[in-house]
């Protein structure tokens, strides 16, 4: 019998697969845009479910182009973001360093938004116009805005407890986008003056756990034959005999899921309101509900389950040729199986 190619099995690099600290992911780097206009690099939403939709192939070197085809959607809720604050960073031996930061006044978050004042760091004294000085004068290279979620707006969400991230900021001179965002300080942020439809965007998220699985499950390894009598559901050997441990890359079981991942160059399909376009299928979103917030659709599948906070940024690594969005039909039937 001829031998079988049988490559190993799983990949190791996404080594170490321990689970996330948190439910969001984290952000490890903005894409660099010397554009003229400032914008915001970054946003965040609710992934509330997946439909279809119905959209013109405008590729012209498809073999479809012109016609009608069907692509698989993701829903998900965007409530507008709550800027608290601005942040500077500079060059230091170690990377980025944090050179100062000026927050919102505290005597407003807490009169306005009681349940955002307890995750706003206390400050004894803060002196916005000294802070603001000091920013302009740093040798300042990058500049990111402090955000906060509003899940008081979604019905579908249990925890209630805002999140706090930064974003991402582009276009212009440092100087320039530090007095932009002292302008934006207190205000609310959409998505639709973030990104546009048809731009191409990362998408960061934390994916389904399954808790602690074997290694035919983790890393879909290959059942032992009936000939082995001591084993099934497990690896041949640990190694040899000569290392005296066992090496970090043999595959064992452990923690699935529950790790951070990002899909690169997702495509918006659609911004909208559901005052003026209704999103939401017959019955609600399976295993979330109602949708009361405006949406953004997003091409293909977004990392985790439903509910869960993912965050989107400007695409690192774009794809070159970008083609304009053309959708004729969103479904609205029921996900419920009836």
């Amino acid at each position: 019998m001829a031998k079988r190619s049988h490559p190993r099995r799983g990949s190791m690099a996404f080594s170490p697969r321990k689970r996330s600290n948190r439910q969001f992911g984290r952000v490890k780097s903005w894409n660099q845009d010397d554009s003229g206009d400032i914008r915001v690099q970054g946003f965040v939403g609710w992934k509330a479910g997946m439909t279809h939709v119905l959209l013109r192939d405008t590729n012209p070197n498809s073999n479809s182009a012109g016609q009608e085809i069907r692509k698989p959607a993701t829903v998900i809720e965007i409530p507008p973001l709550k800027i608290l604050g601005v942040r500077g960073y500079g060059e230091g031996s170690y990377g980025l360093q944090t050179l100062g930061e000026v927050w919102w006044d505290c005597d407003q978050i807490k009169e306005n938004f009681p349940e955002l004042f307890r995750r706003v760091p206390k400050r004894n004294e803060h002196d916005i116009d000294a802070h603001k000085s000091q920013l302009m004068e740093a040798d300042i290279c990058e500049v990111r805005l402090i955000v906060a979620t509003n899940p008081n707006s979604l019905s579908s969400i249990p925890s209630k407890t805002p999140e706090i991230m930064e974003m991402g900021l582009c276009g212009g001179k440092i100087s320039t986008q530090l007095e932009w965002s002292f302008e934006k300080l207190g205000s609310e942020l959409e998505m639709d003056s973030v990104f546009e439809v048809g731009s191409q965007v990362d998408v960061i998220g934390i994916t389904k756990g399954y808790g602690w699985q074997g290694v035919i499950r983790r890393f879909g390894g290959k059942l032992q034959s009936h000939k082995n009598s001591k084993k099934i559901r497990q690896h041949g050997n640990m190694g040899d005999f000569g290392t005296g441990y066992v090496r970090k890359t043999i595959r064992q079981g452990g923690q699935t899921g529950y790790h951070q991942r990002t899909e690169f160059n997702k495509r918006v399909l659609k911004i909208s309101n559901p005052e003026e376009d209704e999103i939401t299928p017959s019955g609600g979103v399976l295993h979330y509900g109602e949708g009361k917030n405006s949406y953004v659709l997003i091409e293909g599948s977004v990392p985790g389950p439903a509910k869960r906070l993912v965050r989107f940024r400007d695409a690192v690594r774009p794809k070159k040729k970008s083609y304009p969005v053309e959708i004729t039909y969103v479904s609205t039937a029921s996900k419920q199986g009836a």
